[in-house]
């Protein structure tokens, strides 16, 4: 079965860190881009960082820039996504989306949604005292 799997959310306090991953079955993750979207309530689903297949070039927005690490081991079929200094603000549902195998990151944080090829399933993020 083809799918893609996030984990390691849950509940945080302000200035927390999570790791969340995202695993991979059915198919081979090395050959395609990352990219991890999130969704808060009430608001659109929008890119938090991407990841390129062959050279692992990476790219983030600028609300987590220098607070957020994506990251990809192809051996393990897995991507991370390592989210220090938490803000209330980055509360929301995570969810990880490959590309097309073809797209790539395109030198955005975000990848193009039309060109998205699986989703996973989403992880609830929630960084409250």
């Amino acid at each position: 079965q083809v799918q893609l799997v996030e984990s390691g959310g849950g509940l945080v306090q302000p200035g927390g860190s999570l790791r969340l991953s995202c695993a991979a079955s059915g198919f081979t993750l090395r050959y395609y881009a990352i990219g991890w979207f999130r969704q808060a309530p009430g608001k659109e689903r929008e890119g938090v960082s991407c990841i390129d297949s062959l050279d692992a070039r990476t790219y983030y927005g600028d609300s987590v820039q220098g607070r957020f690490t994506i990251s990809r081991d192809n051996n393990k079929n897995m991507v991370y996504l390592q989210m220090n200094s938490l803000k209330p603000e980055d509360t929301a549902v995570y969810y990880c989306a490959t590309d097309n195998g073809a797209a790539g990151c395109r030198d955005s944080h975000a990848l193009v949604r039309e060109l998205v090829h699986f989703w996973g399933q989403g992880t609830q993020v929630t960084v409250s005292s």
